[in-house]
């Protein structure tokens, strides 16, 4: 059996705080018996939800207790001085301490982001950290990043960011990373001199497969493992994604529910496309390139999604992903 994972959860961060993190908790706790979980935030909230769980899930839990919450409100510039005992600060601070392997929080993303370079710092060789979100593809999701930490990146960082999206798709799947670039077009004078230049920088490494420049109504043909883009055209980018996703499932459930009543097979079929595109499914976005794994869930979502993003955070605790990145810019560095 593997060893325990211990993950740091911030309960109270995201729009439905424990009433989404905690169900989302004890359903993780229950599909992966070496998964043990830190859960940060008001006692008093946590335990009503534990008065009835079995002693097998039980022990596997231990609370860290703190009254402090960061809303959405707060400025990630005065979190440093004020929020030092919030359920987020003291989350990545287990990290920092390395008593839990990974983190996850559905709260403020500036505030994740400013704590965390300040706690975990960045890796040598990175000059920031990057977001990373997992996007559904015809045949294969691929990986997205930046979705938001850096709204504007020189050719270096979006260099850097693919460098680390490909460690990440390695762990999870053992083979080399196909890596593009986000674009207006697939010519090679298309582009900003930063985007032309980072493709360049690309070609030139034998760390991956680079692709070359992909256009973004190829993002979901799965023609690379991992699409480069700076924060800005990121975020924007998923959030479309999200919001298509959820007017496709829409439609796909109120024009076919007549048929699907009535015919097993269509009913079959309208489950398993709206299965497909589940946007809950790809909940959870890495901060990559920091010291440790801290994984980011939409503010929104549900307790289904927190749980994807708790899966997110074992799987980059199984697969060591910092420790990764770290070892390929070193060599990367070395070769240079």
């Amino acid at each position: 059996m593997s060893s325990t994972k211990r993950i740091a959860i911030d309960v109270m961060g995201g729009e439905g705080g424990v009433q989404v993190t905690l169900p989302a908790c004890l359903h993780a706790l229950e599909l992966n018996s070496d998964l043990s979980v830190y859960l940060v935030g008001d006692e008093s909230q946590i335990e009503p939800y534990l008065a009835s769980i079995p002693a097998s899930l039980a022990h596997r839990i231990r609370i860290e207790h703190t009254l402090e919450v960061i809303g959405d409100e707060e400025k990630p510039g005065n979190v440093l001085r004020n929020a030092k005992h919030s359920s987020m600060y003291k989350a990545v601070e287990l990290l920092r301490m390395e008593e839990v392997d990974a983190m996850v929080s559905a709260g403020n993303t500036g505030a994740l982001l400013m704590i965390g370079r300040h706690l975990l710092k960045t890796i040598s060789g990175i000059q920031k950290p990057a977001i990373v979100a997992r996007i559904p593809g015809s045949s294969k999701p691929c990986y997205l990043l930046d979705v938001g930490a850096n709204p504007e990146c020189d050719a270096q960082q979006l260099f850097e960011f693919a460098v680390m999206g490909s460690v990440l798709v390695e762990s999870l799947e053992g083979k080399v990373a196909r890596v593009g670039l986000l674009n207006i077009g697939s010519e090679q004078f298309k582009g900003t001199d930063e985007i032309r230049e980072a493709g360049t920088l690309m070609s030139r490494c034998p760390a991956f497969e680079y692709v070359g420049f992909i256009e973004a109504n190829e993002l979901f043909e799965s023609s690379a493992d991992v699409v480069v883009c700076d924060g800005f055209v990121g975020n924007v980018t998923i959030k479309t994604s999200a919001g298509v996703a959820n007017i496709v499932k829409k439609l796909l459930s109120s024009k076919l529910l007549a048929d699907s009543s009535k015919n097993k097979d269509v009913a079959e079929l309208v489950h398993g496309l709206t299965e497909q595109i589940n946007p809950h499914r790809f909940n959870g976005a890495s901060l990559l390139g920091l010291q440790g794994s801290i994984v980011k869930s939409h503010g929104n979502a549900t307790a289904e999604g927190f749980a994807y993003a708790i899966t997110q955070a074992i799987r980059e605790a199984e697969n060591s992903v910092p420790q990764l990145i770290r070892k390929k810019v070193a060599a990367i560095i070395e070769a240079s």
